[in-house]
């Protein structure tokens, strides 16, 4: 019988870059203040000393600069795990991700593969402000060439980022600063996960409540309030934001008859515009009632703690939704 392990977000996703260290020996981490001080959100706090200063490196204040780097060891054979501290730090490395890391693979008549993988912290919570507080997803799933990724639960961020070593193209990981301390179960022989496919989360028969990051957890919180209610929701957790595995939501979407899509990002131009279109698509006829957004307010996003809830979906926000859709 598997036995759980309880750890925080932060302790999955270091134990995946220590196993990641020990198992390859290509394998690097690289980032701003990775090293010395532990990492931003210490993360990597621990891994220098275990590991040395050749594998656990510290690198200038140049997102481009280094973002660069990483390209480059990729392309001579290294696997290097290139740390953006945020997301929105992300915007400076974005020419060397979209204009190099995503078309060399193309451009070169598919000789030269670019496996590097690029973690950032991400998303809304902990009261960071306006610059340093974004869930900017969708920008990046727009890319072809990229492999985009969310890690929106314990089990994906001890796991992922080892599925993520298996691949031969470039992978953006998006991390959760908000989710750094919760703490949750996971089995305790959990590994490598399949970074192809979306995940049911939890069945339902009556919506699918479609989502990802940390939109998962606040969907399985409602979901449980839902049921108290005679309402069983089914919850899928995109993971994979591109390619997108359209195939596990429309079944979803057949089989519920209705579907919510809730995230952090701004509703226009989004992960959720994408998700909508595809079911009006390839399932308009399944469906019992119009497909809903529940997205984030489109304002940069506050300091305060009660304005900050208020701009993003929270539990109670997608139980109401959920009863108006079904019981209006």
């Amino acid at each position: 019988m598997t036995k759980n392990v309880s750890l925080t977000y932060r302790e999955a996703l270091k134990m995946a870059i220590r196993e990641a260290l020990h198992k390859d020996e290509r394998v690097f981490l690289m980032g701003e203040d990775v090293g010395r001080y532990g990492g931003a959100f210490a993360v990597s706090k621990g891994l220098l000393q275990e590991f040395g200063p050749d594998r656990i490196m510290d690198v200038p204040l140049s997102e481009s600069g280094f973002t660069g780097a990483g390209i480059g060891a990729a392309l001579a054979g290294m696997r290097p795990i290139v740390e953006v501290m945020t997301v929105n730090f992300s915007l400076l490395a974005m020419d060397q991700l979209f204009n190099n890391a995503a078309t060399l693979l193309h451009m070169s008549g598919g000789q030269l593969n670019v496996p590097v993988i690029i973690r950032m912290g991400s998303g809304i919570g902990r009261q960071l402000a306006a610059q340093h507080s974004h869930s900017w997803e969708p920008f990046f799933a727009h890319v072809p060439g990229l492999i985009v990724l969310s890690v929106g639960t314990h089990e994906d961020a001890r796991g992922m980022l080892l599925g993520a070593l298996e691949s031969l193209d470039p992978v953006i990981l998006f991390e959760y600063t908000s989710m750094l301390n919760l703490e949750k179960e996971i089995p305790e022989d959990s590994g490598v996960v399949d970074i192809s496919k979306s995940k049911v989360r939890r069945e339902g028969t009556d919506i699918s409540l479609i989502t990802y990051g940390t939109g998962v957890y606040k969907c399985l919180e409602a979901a449980e309030a839902l049921e108290k209610e005679g309402i069983k929701a089914e919850v899928i957790d995109l993971r994979v934001l591109r390619p997108l595995d359209e195939a596990t939501f429309l079944a979803s979407v057949r089989k519920t008859h209705r579907a919510l899509v809730v995230e952090d990002a701004w509703k226009s131009v989004s992960i959720s515009s994408e998700i909508v279109s595809r079911i009006m698509e390839k399932a308009f006829f399944d469906l019992d009632a119009p497909v809903e957004r529940l997205c984030g307010v489109e304002v940069p996003i506050p300091y305060p703690k009660h304005l900050e809830d208020a701009s993003v979906p929270q539990v109670s926000d997608i139980v109401e939704k959920v009863k108006k859709m079904i019981k209006p």
